[in-house]
């Protein structure tokens, strides 16, 4: 099994739940995305284009679906959270019930397309 898999199945409850339909929305709206499993975590890219990755805080209690590409991102920024981070923006989830298909969505639409952009604009 991949890694990235293993990653999602061993969270605990309502982690595991987050990420598994995070999982399945991640891969039936992007075209040709691939999990990987970089840096201890869950990503998605496409070709060698990353376009998101999957975090659990257990501590803070929250999954997080980070993009790296969030300075050139147009779509539902007013729900992103940048948290002390200068490049890096997320959707954040607490509970399954939080998450709205529609806006995740929308953004990873918008990830897709800019995904050949750099990580960072000055």
């Amino acid at each position: 099994m991949n890694p990235a898999e293993n990653y999602i199945l061993d969270q605990p409850e309502p982690f595991r739940s987050i990420l598994l339909h995070l999982q399945l929305v991640i891969e039936q709206s992007v075209p040709d995305v691939e999990l990987k499993y970089k840096w201890r975590i869950p990503c998605y890219y496409c070709g060698k284009s990353p376009i998101c990755y999957l975090n659990v805080s257990l501590k803070k209690g929250f999954v997080d679906v980070g993009f790296w590409n969030s300075a050139f991102l147009t779509k539902h920024l007013d729900k992103m959270v940048t948290e002390k981070r200068k490049v890096v923006k997320s959707l954040r989830y607490s509970t399954l019930e939080e998450i709205n298909d529609e806006v995740l969505i929308a953004v990873l639409q918008d990830a897709h397309s800019v995904r050949n952009g750099r990580f960072y604009t000055k």
